[in-house]
């Protein structure tokens, strides 16, 4: 209900630095569309939408840049400016003055001094910033009482730098560029007015607090005040105790801390996260750690008693020992934590986009009309106001003309010869094409019901992993899980304990964690004292897996053993003995597991990997299976 001005609003995005486009895509882009402004400011991770009605804004929406669909309502939104460079008349003219003064009279063809002039962006003007401005203000101007600290190599980074900024600018001088690359003759600035030169930065410095942090024992530089020393040194590391069979490595880790105390030292064992901190204070509690204590900051943890431990979120890849504090960090105890970038999610090929992403003459679908075909864009004139639109034909020559923004509606048909019935806009034909998968889709979803009920009346072992093993046993993944993968281990192990036969499928891409999830269900199941069989389509997977899950299991009390053509004699038969008498935990096979000569003592789980690559007889002992154990599927193809 704001009462905005719509056309002052764009004026001022103008001078901000938006650009204008006729869809809004990337950071610092607007679109009008008759009473719709769509706007993309920087640091927002989707754009807004702006609805008006005259001068009223009635909504602002966020909203996908590659479906343009709105989603949820934005109550309040901050526009920043796309650029350091200053727009606008007092802005241009300033430009226009210094540029002379530098370079002279402007020539024709002056790509930069023209589109500046007509009030454009350039490409990378950010390179002439000192001539859209009277001066350039630095950090030290927002901040001018702050101390500086710098490390010990600040100062030929410094000095690095600026002769590294004084090569750039001869070499565009010279046109060496120009020479090299092909590029364009290019007219710098010089660095002097985008940089503070070498004495400016001395003079900056100077009556400023200064300190300078150094690894090494040194005396205290000309001119100094003191040097100080902390007595500082590397924390110990417990890279043996993880690789030994024999030692609890918590233990170890919570003993070297009483060790420190001792010595009169306040201990902070630190974590990279919250959540890791807390896996730490339980693995290290139920090892005789002691009291110990989460804290916030630094001054928390050394006003507490010496003999409290300090349980910090603190991002060191090392820890540290000065004569009254140790730090202990995650990776000391733990090891490298191994970060995985996340993948952005693939969309359907079949959603639509953009407009450009169509072809004259393409046969789209629209959910309210079904099927047309594609005639390219036009521009309709509608309330005085005129609006890109898709043009669509269907059957007897009717047109339909879709606003882009409302391009979610459209998805791409299936064929693409010539064969395609067109429907009839306004027939009954599309109605009721849908209303029939409608109806199949409800016999299916009710098949699928009947399923879960019948599944439902059947009882299972309900299985909960003892928690204190488990910690220990999640301390040996060596990443840190996603949001997918943590949210599928939580609702197998729901699975587990329900007292319900389990039938759950865990779909993803490779290597995106499929099997740690299968890992942590067969750790909860094997201690609980009942079997696991992992069943693969090949050897080569077989022998993955049996090496991946003999090197989680190492040092538990759980037999992990092999069941496929490759194991052969008397090996075969002592695995198919350890399985009949379950002094077999684990196996690990391909379809040889589920002949009639393979026998359990007490199957709980059964982990299927790539169950489309088994033949149908297999299959069907697979569903003889899930009568009465717990089923995990995994698979990368849906």
């Amino acid at each position: 209900g704001q009462r905005l001005d719509m056309n002052e609003l764009t004026q001022r995005l103008a001078l901000a630095g938006y650009q204008r486009t006729g869809t809004v895509m990337e950071p610092g882009e607007y679109a009008v569309r008759g009473g719709i402004l769509d706007l993309f400011p920087p640091g927002r991770s989707n754009p807004v939408r702006l609805d008006f009605f005259g001068d009223t804004l009635e909504q602002m929406k966020a909203f996908d840049p590659e479906t343009q669909r709105t989603g949820r309502i934005v109550q309040r939104l901050t526009l920043m400016p796309v650029s350091e460079v200053a727009f606008g008349a007092t802005a241009e003219k300033l430009f226009r003055r210094g540029y002379v003064a530098l370079f002279g009279a402007a020539i024709s063809g002056d790509q930069l001094y023209e589109a500046v002039s007509a009030g454009q962006r350039y490409p990378g003007v950010e390179h002439w910033l000192p001539l859209f401005h009277e001066r350039l203000e630095t950090l030290f101007d927002y901040a001018p009482e702050a101390p500086l600290s710098f490390d010990h190599l600040a100062e030929e980074a410094v000095a690095e730098r600026l002769a590294l900024i004084e090569d750039h600018y001869k070499a565009r001088v010279e046109g060496l560029e120009a020479l090299k690359f092909g590029a364009p003759p290019y007219k710098p600035v010089p660095p002097s007015r985008l940089f503070f030169t070498p004495q400016e930065w001395a003079d900056t410095l100077q009556g400023r607090l200064v300190r300078q942090l150094s690894p090494f024992e040194q005396a205290a530089p000309v001119g100094a005040a003191a040097a100080r020393s902390i007595g500082g040194r590397t924390g110990r590391n417990f890279a043996a105790e993880r690789s030994a069979e024999n030692l609890n490595l918590f233990e170890v880790a919570a003993r070297h801390v009483h060790t420190l105390q001792g010595q009169g030292k306040h201990v902070i064992v630190a974590a990279f996260t919250p959540g890791a901190r807390e896996r730490l204070a339980a693995l290290l509690g139920d090892n005789k750690l002691g009291t110990a204590r989460k804290v916030d900051s630094y001054a928390e943890a050394v006003t507490m008693p010496r003999e409290v431990t300090a349980l910090g979120v603190l991002g060191v890849e090392q820890g540290f020992e000065t004569p009254h504090l140790a730090v202990i960090g995650e990776q000391d105890i733990l090891g490298d934590r191994l970060v995985r970038p996340r993948r952005k999610a693939r969309r359907a090929a079949d959603v639509i986009t953009e407009a450009t992403s169509l072809a004259i003459g393409d046969f789209v679908v629209h959910a309210d009309h079904g099927i047309g075909r594609f005639d390219g864009l036009t521009t309709i004139t509608a309330l005085a106001a005129p609006h890109d639109c898709l043009e669509i034909s269907y059957a007897g020559g009717d047109k339909l003309y879709l606003p882009v923004e409302n391009i979610e509606l459209l998805s791409r048909y299936g064929a693409a010869d010539g064969l395609v019935q067109l429907d009839r806009l306004g027939g009954a034909v599309w109605q009721t094409r849908k209303a029939r998968l409608k109806q199949r889709l409800r016999e299916i979803a009710g098949e699928l019901i009947k399923i879960a009920a019948l599944r439902q009346l059947r009882q299972a072992p309900a299985i909960e992993p003892p928690q204190r093993e488990l910690e220990e046993f999640v301390a040996r993944f060596p990443y840190d899980e996603t949001e997918d993968q943590a949210a599928s281990i939580h609702n197998v192990l729901d699975d587990l304990a329900s007292g319900k036969p389990m039938d759950r499928l865990v779909c993803g891409d490779v290597g995106f964690g499929k099997t740690e999830v299968a890992l942590r269900a067969a750790f909860t199941v094997a201690l609980a004292g009942l079997q696991v069989a992992v069943v693969v389509p090949t050897t080569l997977l077989a022998r993955q897996h049996l090496a991946t899950f003999a090197h989680r299991f190492k040092g538990l009390p759980v037999r992990v053993a092999q069941a496929s053509r490759l194991v052969v004699g008397k090996e075969l038969n002592a695995v198919k003995a350890g399985l009949r008498d379950g002094s077999i935990d684990i196996v690990v096979g391909t379809h040889a597991l589920l002949g009639k000569s393979i026998e359990f003592n007490r199957l709980g789980l059964v982990i299927v990997d790539e169950e489309q690559h088994f033949g149908v007889a297999h299959k069907e002992r697979l569903k003889q299976m899930r009568e009465d154990v717990h089923v995990l599927t995994l698979t990368a193809t849906p």
